[in-house]
């Protein structure tokens, strides 16, 4: 089954990831990727979907899809660190995964937001992911 990221919530104050299940008046409902529970979050709730996550790189933004399977690439078979691991072991899982990350942009802390992320899509989804088509203009001339 595929990973639609855009259907994949971040709430800022929330702990963990939430499926998008339907809108609900004045915000959304989300259901915990880890528990199952559902919760109603207001539109004051800063919520995001992980489709429109991405992280700074000298060539760029990378978005998050990308970043994923970079981890998975440089982990191979072995599971993610825990975001409570030790600064120098998160940072170099990131250098072998993105060595052109901008270390003066993405800071330690959005790493270990990033490896929680994918240890929760690794266990709870997967890394089948659904492609966001991009607007283009040539499709409209």
């Amino acid at each position: 089954m595929q990973t639609d990221l855009a259907r994949i919530l971040s709430v800022a104050g929330q702990h963990g990831l939430f499926r998008y299940i339907a809108q609900a008046r004045g915000g959304a409902i989300g259901e915990s990727m880890e528990t199952g529970q559902r919760k109603v979050f207001s539109s004051s709730n800063r919520i995001s979907t992980l489709a429109d996550i991405a992280i700074y790189t000298s060539e760029g933004e990378m978005k998050l899809d990308e970043v994923f399977l970079a981890l998975k690439a440089a982990l191979g078979d072995k599971e993610a660190p825990s975001p409570k691991a030790s600064e120098q072991e998160i940072v170099a899982l990131f250098r072998k995964a993105i060595p052109n990350y901008d270390a003066d942009r993405f800071y330690i802390s959005h790493m270990r937001k990033v490896v929680d992320w994918y240890a929760q899509i690794v266990k709870h989804a997967s890394l089948d992911f659904v492609k966001q088509e991009e607007p283009s203009d040539a499709a409209e001339a």
